[in-house]
């Protein structure tokens, strides 16, 4: 094989350089050219970091801000700056207060006998009376209406109004029909007993009370019949039909209190049956009525009177949207004690 020659070496060299200079000419390589020229002219000598890609940080003058913000964390206390221990003695101090107005709202304060004036007013039980009574006038007209299932409303009608006179007896108010709330009590209660089951004499029963709650409402009184006060409520009322009629109440305060504005627009109605509703929880914890001793349960019950006096306190300061955020919580604590009572 013969060796190639610096003659040939040359030749060949001249070809190749000749190849690439006419390649530079490519339209397709002349763009790649212009390119690569434009973005060194463009960027060349630029570093392009994400903090110059930002908008400028605002400016704006102190004059603006003055009155919307301090000057200083220090300005924003009225009086000496609060320290940790002061805010933990504040704090033990609330939750006292929050103690001392839990027991009132159990045991009643000085002013009122079992605390009943403390949680319902008179014009809420004289209120109530009336409604009960006609809803159970309207149940007590024939004895076919009454055993066809009609006993079994009657049974919880009476027993509601059993209760508001109960209630009635012992509170320290001027309430009207207390000089025979005591007889009315006894008398209501007993017929509401007998209403677990119909009959003739029940119904002839029953329609006695109708005319005893058409007299003592219309002034005439009760005839001279007496009652005494009582401690133990078992002949007044039985748990399941005031658990009824506070699932009653319940449903009807939240068509009342829908929204803020239906609140204020329906607040006496909402003040009413939150009343009642506190006064229930209390009912359901008295010696005599079922499952009365149950810590577990008179806890549940008290609940739910603490949380009917909150939203009347809401409605005391106009608060409309805490009031409706109580008539919530009504319902959790009810639910809470339907989910282990009933």
């Amino acid at each position: 094989r013969s060796h190639p020659t610096i003659s040939g070496i040359m030749t060949s060299l001249q070809k190749t350089y000749r190849t690439r200079l006419l390649a530079l000419f490519d339209p397709a390589c002349t763009v790649a050219v212009v390119c690569v020229v434009l973005a060194l002219l463009l960027f060349g000598g630029r570093p392009c970091h994400a903090q110059q890609l930002r908008a400028p940080v605002p400016t704006a003058d102190s004059s603006e801000l003055r009155g919307i913000f301090f000057d200083s964390l220090s300005d924003a206390f009225v009086g000496e700056k609060p320290s940790l221990a002061s805010i933990r003695e504040s704090a033990v101090a609330a939750k006292e207060k929050s103690m001392i107005a839990d027991a009132a709202v159990d045991s009643g304060d000085e002013d009122s006998q079992d605390g009943w004036s403390s949680i319902i007013s008179a014009a809420s039980l004289e209120d109530e009376v009336k409604q009960v009574r006609l809803r159970y006038d309207s149940l007590i007209t024939t004895p076919g209406k009454f055993n066809s299932g009609g006993y079994l409303s009657a049974r919880i009608d009476l027993t509601v109004l059993a209760t508001l006179f109960g209630v009635i007896a012992e509170h320290k108010g001027q309430v009207r029909w207390k000089s025979d709330a005591d007889a009315a009590r006894d008398l209501l209660g007993r017929t509401a007993a007998n209403c677990r089951a119909a009959s003739t004499q029940v119904y002839n029963e029953a329609r006695l009370r109708k005319a005893d709650l058409r007299d003592l409402l219309s002034g005439t009184g009760l005839a001279g019949r007496k009652g005494e006060p009582i401690t133990d409520w078992s002949a007044v009322a039985d748990r399941s039909p005031l658990m009824e009629y506070a699932e009653t109440l319940i449903e009807t305060l939240e068509d009342d209190g829908r929204d803020e504005k239906s609140v204020q627009a329906n607040q006496e109605h909402v003040r009413r049956r939150a009343e009642l509703l506190a006064m229930l929880g209390k009912v359901l914890t008295k010696e005599g009525i079922d499952g009365a001793g149950d810590e577990d349960y008179e806890s549940l019950s008290l609940a739910m009177t603490k949380a009917a006096t909150e939203v009347s306190g809401a409605l005391d300061r106009s608060d409309f949207e805490a009031a409706r955020l109580g008539i919530t919580n009504i319902r959790s604590r009810c639910d809470a004690c339907h989910a282990e009572y009933r």
